[in-house]
């Protein structure tokens, strides 16, 4: 079993910078493969970024590569989300997300957390 809690969301002018943040529980969180998705209003949730357990590899939605950055520290318990340049089309609740295998498919993500909203601003 996994909780996870996110944070760091917020309004932001566009051009600017957030870092979201995911705290787990559970004895298990450094097998995990862990992502980022999000939903816009209105709209199907997207994936972001991914990482894999051991950080070696991660993957990224073509609209954010490059500006955003997706870490991890097992030992915290934390994955983190950093978002730079943002655009208002990133305006979307962001969620935390974790799997036993490395996937871009949200169906696939077994354990979510409840969302946090980020809003920027043109």
């Amino acid at each position: 079993q996994v909780q996870l809690v996110e944070s760091g969301g917020g309004l932001v002018q566009a051009g600017g910078s957030l870092r979201l943040s995911c705290a787990a529980s559970g004895r298990t969180f450094s097998s995990y493969a862990m992502a980022w998705f999000r939903q816009a209003p209105g709209k199907e949730r997207e994936f972001v970024a991914a990482i894999r357990w051991s950080g070696g590899i991660t993957y990224y939605a073509d609209s954010v590569k490059g500006r955003f950055t997706i870490s991890r520290d097992n030992a915290k318990k934390m994955v983190y989300l950093q978002m730079n340049s943002l655009k208002p089309e990133d305006t979307a609740v962001y969620y935390c997300a974790a799997d036993r295998g490395l996937t871009t498919i949200h169906d696939e993500y077994d354990y979510w957390g409840q969302g946090t909203q980020v809003t920027v601003s043109s």
